[in-house]
């Protein structure tokens, strides 16, 4: 069953440059770790990457991840957000470039020439089962 996120953290996610971390299930069960953009539809959290990435190669084998957002100048404050993710194609990227806008002020392409060579971009869309912290 899905839950919501505060007003607080709805507020900070819309508002801020908020960096998150998501965590996602290796093959042999030990946690790998990934530093993201992020923003919020309703209550879902989404991001981009890329179907070879270790963390798209991981959520498309097992879809439970959990998103850490940590606000860098409030360290004691928190939300760590538990749910299923699910993954759409972004083959114009247009999540990516969004994001790209909102924390770096340009385009993906500007802001990352290299990514020519990226992969095939998805959307991951992570629906919140529980949300803890502080926020």
């Amino acid at each position: 069953m899905a839950v919501g996120l505060s007003d607080e953290l709805k507020k900070y996610l819309d508002d801020a440059r908020a960096f998150a971390t998501v965590a996602t299930v290796m093959p042999d069960g030990r946690p790998h770790l990934t530093v993201v953009w992020i923003k919020r539809d309703g209550d879902d959290l989404l991001f981009s990457t890329t179907v070879d990435r270790q963390q798209g190669r991981n959520i498309a084998r097992d879809p439970r991840v959990t998103v850490l957002i940590n606000p860098p100048e409030n360290p004691y404050v928190y939300a760590e957000v538990r749910g299923d993710a699910t993954v759409t194609p972004d083959s114009d990227g247009e999540l990516l470039n969004e994001l790209s806008v909102k924390y770096t002020g340009q385009d993906y392409a500007t802001f990352n020439p290299a990514s020519v060579n990226d992969g095939e971009r998805v959307v991951v869309r992570v629906t919140p089962v529980r949300v803890t912290g502080r926020f």
